[in-house]
């Protein structure tokens, strides 16, 4: 078992103990560190062979870790590309969210949603699970496809509401709630599920492995993939989904209230109630489900049944 894996299953069992892992490992200040440092740490942390049969006490030691859990991929043991990285998530997204959320026309709506989906796209790309086991050039073609369609896909929906209102003349106070504030975080949220569901779909397809408590690997398993994709999709749909949700919620009554006296001042709170949730959610939906995923024996395929006594099995479930 990876490293990686092996300091979840010690440090994150309670979501309480993974959300303050998270908070350290989405420091942005760790995109700083050289590709010869992060293979440096990675090198120290496999020779150590460390059990983490116990919470780390040594702090130099856990430094190691959130470098080695916000740089490299558990699976191919490969560093991912820097603006790909957990800890790149929130200053890129940001300003693609806050963007989404402008609702001004649809054509806007459409490239603000595209480029967010094909940013989140391939952040669930790097750092999905990388133990699918299939044809490399026949997978990679599927996967780019499969990308491609659910990014288009997805900034069509979010742009539809504004299209369906232009085309034939909704304008009512109604319908501009509707399709200006209620709407979008359902859609955003929903979409982001999605297109992790369609990017991901190789893992439930071609099944992923599983390990035992010792990281002996057992087999390959769709119920395990299945289980990893569906836990990632709901994290996704409540991050963004929330993030769209609350400000607009917020804003109104900074509106009724009219604490903000003018449309500049008010864009600014609602940027700033944006960046405060996405902040606070980040960490909060990464921390739903384990990231060293279990699975009980009596849910897998009967092969791995006959290969293994083990009641539990483990998986990464990637973000």
């Amino acid at each position: 078992m990876d490293a990686n894996l092996r300091f979840w299953r010690a440090e994150g069992q309670s979501f309480f103990q993974r959300f303050l892992l998270w908070a350290d490992v989405l420091d942005p200040l760790l995109l700083l560190k050289s590709s010869d440092e992060i293979r440096r740490t990675r090198l120290l942390l496999q020779n150590s062979g460390k059990a983490l049969s116990e919470p780390i006490q040594n702090d130099q030691t856990k430094q190691a870790f959130l470098l080695s859990l916000s740089s490299v991929h558990p699976d191919t043991d490969k560093i991912i590309p820097v603006l790909f990285r957990p800890p790149a998530f929130l200053p890129i997204s940001l300003p693609l969210v806050i963007a989404s959320s402008l609702q001004l026309r649809a054509k806007q709506t459409f490239f603000c949603q595209f480029a967010f989906h094909t940013y989140t796209t391939g952040f669930t790309l790097l750092n999905g699970n990388g133990t699918t086991k299939a044809e490399e050039y026949s997978f990679q073609q599927k996967q780019i496809l499969y990308s491609l369609g659910a990014i288009s896909y997805a900034a069509c929906i979010g742009a539809l509401p504004l299209v369906f209102m232009n085309r034939y003349t909704l304008k009512s106070s109604l319908t501009q709630l509707v399709v200006r504030k209620l709407l979008p975080a359902p859609l955003l949220g929903l979409m982001s599920a999605f297109t992790v569901a369609v990017v991901r779909s190789p893992e439930f397809e071609n099944g992923i492995e599983v390990m035992d408590r010792n990281g002996k690997v057992v087999g390959l398993s769709q119920k395990a993939g299945e289980k990893a994709v569906k836990e990632t999709a709901l994290s996704r749909a409540v991050l963004f989904g929330t993030t769209f949700f609350l400000p607009t919620v917020l804003t109104h009554f900074v509106e009724r209230a009219k604490l903000a006296k003018t449309p500049h001042a008010l864009a600014s709170v609602r940027m700033l109630m944006i960046t405060s949730v996405l902040a606070g959610m980040l960490p909060v939906s990464l921390s739903m489900f384990p990231q060293c995923g279990e699975i009980k024996r009596a849910d897998l395929e009967p092969e791995i049944l006959a290969s293994t006594d083990e009641t539990e099995l483990f998986y990464n479930r990637g973000i």
